[in-house]
């Protein structure tokens, strides 16, 4: 099995859903394991329980410190741990924008509703006040909007006659136990699942003028309309083991160049000659941003001069 992804976990309080994290995470198929559990509150029972599992603890009171150097500091410590990936499990802080848009994508928490409904807190009692049929929880990834990432994955509990918010809330605690540990799972493996590398390579390429995409050698093939193809998504291809981009260069001095600045992340894609370049989109690290300016000058070799002329770069 491929090494495990570290993630970091910050708590408040208790740390039950911090704890079904690291128990989920022991099991033999798990992709993650917890590198760090963090808090700002040197009480919080989740930092006592991690430290008799023997995970690492640090712990950050957050008074008197300004909201985005309290994060930084924390941060701080998330890297020092070589933790890829946080979970907020109970932090019952406000993350400063800063800090969220460094971990876009790579950020989650567990919402104790069927989000979008009842943000915030109280949301057992509202729900019932509502006269809702099910409670439930979400994990979504971390937006600077309070509970309002994109959904990773849902749980409806039912409300029963008699529930108060107490009684629900025990039950939807039951749920979030079992989906979080899975919706991480999920999150940490999708940067090496070539269907989802292929879908972020797709959306950006397809955003290009008159871009069509085609299957060529079982590849994901992107093309302009009626004209020359400007980049492929290899999947092991001839059992190379890798996902990559294939995109356009000037010739082989820049091939050359880019391979021995990083052998690791770029490399001579088979049967594409001097024209080409493979970059690795498997390493668990893609700049997207990069990604995009790749196609973008991919496309731009390719393009008839009148449509590249028209476009605005």
């Amino acid at each position: 099995m491929a090494e495990k992804a570290k993630v970091a976990v910050f708590v408040s309080g208790s740390g039950t859903n911090m704890a079904a994290l690291l128990y989920a995470s022991r099991l033999p198929d798990c992709p993650y394991e917890i590198a760090l559990v963090l808090s700002n509150n040197p009480d919080a029972g989740g930092l006592k329980l991690a430290a008799a599992e023997g995970v690492a603890t640090f712990c950050l009171p957050h008074k008197g410190i300004p909201r985005a150097e309290h994060d930084a500091m924390m941060e701080a410590e998330v890297l020092r741990a070589g933790a890829r990936f946080i979970a907020l499990a109970g932090y019952m802080r406000i993350l400063s924008a800063e800090f969220v848009a460094r971990w876009e994508g790579r950020m989650l928490n567990i919402h104790p509703s069927l989000l979008p409904r009842y943000k915030g807190l109280h949301t057992h009692q509202r729900a019932i006040e509502a006269g809702d049929s099910h409670g439930g929880c979400t994990v979504h990834l971390v937006t600077p909007e309070l509970d309002d990432g994109p959904v990773l994955g849902q749980v409806a509990v039912a409300i029963l006659p008699g529930d108060t918010g107490d009684t629900l809330a025990a039950r939807v605690l039951f749920a979030e136990h079992q989906l979080y540990s899975r919706c991480l799972s999920e999150l940490v493996i999708r940067e090496t699942s070539p269907v989802w590398l292929t879908e972020q390579v797709r959306q950006r390429a397809m955003a290009l003028p008159q871009a069509e995409e085609t299957t060529s050698h079982g590849m994901a093939c992107f093309g302009i309309a009626k004209g020359k193809k400007f980049a492929w998504v290899s999947s092991d291809h001839h059992g190379d083991g890798r996902v990559a981009l294939l995109a356009k260069i000037s010739g082989a001095d820049e091939q050359e160049q880019l391979i021995e600045s990083d052998p690791v992340r770029f490399f001579r894609p088979a049967y594409f000659g001097d024209g080409w370049i493979a970059i690795r989109l498997d390493l668990g690290d893609v700049d997207w941003d990069d990604i995009g300016e790749w196609l973008r000058r991919s496309w731009l070799a390719v393009a008839p001069r009148k449509l590249a002329a028209m476009m605005e770069f």
